[in-house]
């Protein structure tokens, strides 16, 4: 099949991918090359990433789930992201869950709890999703490689690979789920985030009532909006199951399409948290800047105050529910923070 024939049949994202797996053995090496170069070259910012999560207490009468076992790669996978340390005990995220690729992307996705009533595990979904959205966001670089000006644009070009989008991580990441045999359906909403390390410009997808918010000094300069269809209906991406038939007619199954997308340039001292509805919905914008400005002056590296505070507002959103502080739609809910603090280097 010929590359333009390509261009035609697959969406864009995907045609990039099919496009750089085609480039043989001259684009692994130059892979290599350019792994060497990227490691190696400063670039003007740096991102301290910390995470932290708590699932909702289980409910003894619902049915027994099935995970993804530990020897498959999404159970091996699910385990190793769980195991990144924090504070705040717990088994596991619940029907959250998340990804980091540190210093180029991030990612928070709450699987829909309705589906229990149909017998579905909605953790599985939310796990795939990550789970290949931190697959992809592996081909993105996290600034512009350095190359040497001599050589061919096609060499430059494999070199220089390509900064995958969210919204193409997304839209990748959602083909991916829907191929997995194991996920027969379910639904999840999503929030996708990369940061750049070579210019400091953050973009985002998302999809549904996760979110994220930038904080400046005392402020919230950014604050994501939410997409429902209706009271606690978010959008969201769903795999209805095999034969589905009407059962599942009035289902909402969205498109990656109607993620919202957005773009800016971020400073030093800015501070980006990325939640999913457990936090937002039982905790005030206002306090969540107050953790983190009163955790930002804390003493030690940086890289433990960002997991400071993501831990502190997993607890204090737990805090709130235990406690009736109910906010907008608030209930005991999974609970899943990323916080990512940026640093100018130069």
């Amino acid at each position: 099949m010929s590359i333009s024939s390509l261009a035609h049949q697959y969406r864009p994202a995907l045609y990039r991918q099919i496009l750089r797996s085609r480039t043989g053995r001259a684009a692994i090496a130059s892979r290599t090359y350019a792994t060497t170069l990227t490691n190696t070259h400063h670039r003007p910012y740096t991102f301290h990433i910390g995470a932290s999560w708590a699932g909702k207490p289980e409910d003894p009468a619902s049915k027994r789930k099935v995970p993804f076992p530990p020897d498959t790669l999404i159970g091996g996978w699910r385990d190793k992201m769980l195991s990144r340390p924090k504070t705040i005990p717990s088994r596991d995220a619940g029907e959250d869950f998340f990804f980091v690729q540190e210093g180029v992307s991030f990612g928070v996705a709450d699987g829909v709890g309705g589906w229990v009533d149909s017998g579905v595990d909605p953790s599985l979904f939310s796990q795939s999703l990550m789970y290949h959205a931190h697959r992809y966001s592996r081909n993105a670089w996290a600034g512009e490689p350095e190359i040497d000006p001599t050589m061919d644009y096609e060499e430059r070009e494999q070199i220089e690979g390509w900064e995958m989008t969210p919204y193409e991580c997304l839209d990748l990441a959602y083909g991916g789920v829907l191929r997995e045999k194991f996920v027969q359906a379910g639904s999840s909403t999503a929030c996708i985030i990369s940061l750049n390390a070579s210019s400091g410009v953050l973009r985002s997808a998302n999809l549904g009532d996760s979110g994220f918010s930038v904080i400046r000094g005392t402020s919230i300069i950014y604050h994501q909006k939410v997409q429902t269809h209706f009271f606690n209906c978010p959008k969201q991406l769903t795999k209805l199951p095999p034969n589905a038939g009407r059962k599942f007619a009035r289902a909402c199954v969205d498109s990656p399409n109607e993620a919202d997308t957005f773009e800016m340039k971020l400073r030093d001292g800015d501070i980006v948290v990325a939640y999913t509805d457990g936090f937002s919905d039982n905790v005030f914008p206002v306090e969540m800047v107050r953790i983190c400005r009163l955790l930002s002056r804390a003493g030690g590296p940086e890289d433990e105050r960002v997991q400071m505070m993501a831990d502190r507002m997993v607890e204090y959103s737990r805090d709130a529910a235990r406690q009736g502080m109910f906010f907008r739609g608030g209930k005991p809910d999974d609970v899943t923070i990323i916080v990512s603090l940026v640093r100018e280097t130069s």
